[in-house]
């Protein structure tokens, strides 16, 4: 086993305005609240890992501006000690950035982001002589503008980097960011193709290979995510597919071992934050799969994680080691769905 993983990809700051309403056009409203958190696959997810085990390298890799986002993501990321920010590079654009808006009145969230650094990485900016990791994964896709583009041989720049990774005797990983369009079935899959862990939420799951899996009530169809996790083998995953959802967390190995795994009760009041939840249920997965425990462990411990980042502000503060991730788990009753465990 190598020293651990490498999360490359996206690095944001989000800079959060909470406000009493979301004003109409032309129209002003008053901030009543102004803070920053760090966002990202690579903070969030690289964070988490981090805090589960004091003991894992984790490498993180992507581009910042030289500015004052760029050294608050260096400063905080920093802070961590097995945590390597060496393959952090500044880029010729300003940091990229989300304004988000949260309106207080029915707690919803509207999002600008803007594109800056992170449309710079390209597959220049993956050394794997430097890359010292047993798994590389990368997030997202659909918001990396240079990997997304297409490749003559691999379909994707991504997928590109993807199979060099796996060439160079890396074990995969891949997330995908949820957005409105018809991009899914045409850019994803070349991805996949050279993925091992696939670790994506059930609206990327179903848009990827175009199939519903929620009925017009809103609930989630179990089997029809079982489908969705064999067309994903189908298309190339090797190892393990894991699809999360507000219900719990989906698994599906390459032996055919199935697990539908529900999320922990927490009740409402005890819930500061969903933001990073995702990020972090992915860190969890990716932190078991490193650690040779099988899918059905590896499911529990993800939801754990993401379960335990919603009982503090900010996508990684409610985020421990390991050991209390599990104590937190057994601790707590399951929510029941249908088709969950």
């Amino acid at each position: 086993m190598k020293k651990g993983i490498t999360v490359a990809g996206n690095l944001l700051v989000d800079h959060n305005r909470e406000v009493d309403f979301y004003p109409e056009h032309s129209s002003l409203v008053k901030i009543n609240k102004s803070y920053n958190t760090l966002g990202g696959a690579v903070c969030n997810s690289g964070i988490a890992l981090a805090k589960l085990d004091q003991d894992l390298q984790v490498n993180a890799l992507g581009i910042i501006g030289d500015d004052a986002d760029g050294h608050e993501i260096l400063t905080t990321m920093q802070k961590y000690p097995n945590l390597d920010c060496s393959q952090i590079i500044f880029g010729q654009s300003d940091t990229s950035y989300t304004d988000v808006i949260l309106d207080m009145t029915n707690n919803t969230r509207t999002f600008f982001s803007y594109a800056g650094t992170n449309a710079e990485l390209g597959p220049e900016h993956f050394d794997f002589d430097a890359i010292d990791s047993d798994i590389l994964h990368i997030g997202y896709i659909l918001l990396l503008d240079r990997l997304d583009v297409s490749d003559s041989q691999y379909g994707t720049k991504m997928a590109r980097v993807l199979y060099e990774a796996q060439m160079a005797g890396l074990r995969t990983s891949i997330d995908v960011v949820t957005e409105q369009s018809d991009r899914f079935s045409t850019i994803v899959p070349p991805a996949i193709k050279y993925t091992n862990f696939c670790i994506i939420n059930e609206e990327e799951a179903a848009r990827t290979v175009k199939r519903s899996v929620r009925d017009i009530s809103g609930n989630l169809k179990v089997e029809e995510c079982k489908k969705v996790c064999e067309e994903l083998f189908e298309l190339g995953v090797q190892d393990w597919v894991i699809i999360h959802a507000r219900e719990g967390g989906i698994g599906l190995d390459n032996n055919g071992n199935f697990f539908a795994e529900a999320s922990l009760n927490i009740p409402p009041e005890d819930i500061k934050g969903t933001t990073g939840a995702g990020d972090a249920f992915l860190a969890g997965a990716l932190y078991g799969a490193w650690k040779g425990y099988d899918i059905e462990k590896s499911l529990k411990l993800a939801i754990g994680t993401s379960n335990a980042s919603l009982i503090e502000s900010g996508p990684t503060e409610g985020i421990k080691s390991e050991k209390e991730i599990w104590k937190f788990y057994n601790s707590m009753e399951k929510e029941q769905w249908e088709g969950f465990n």
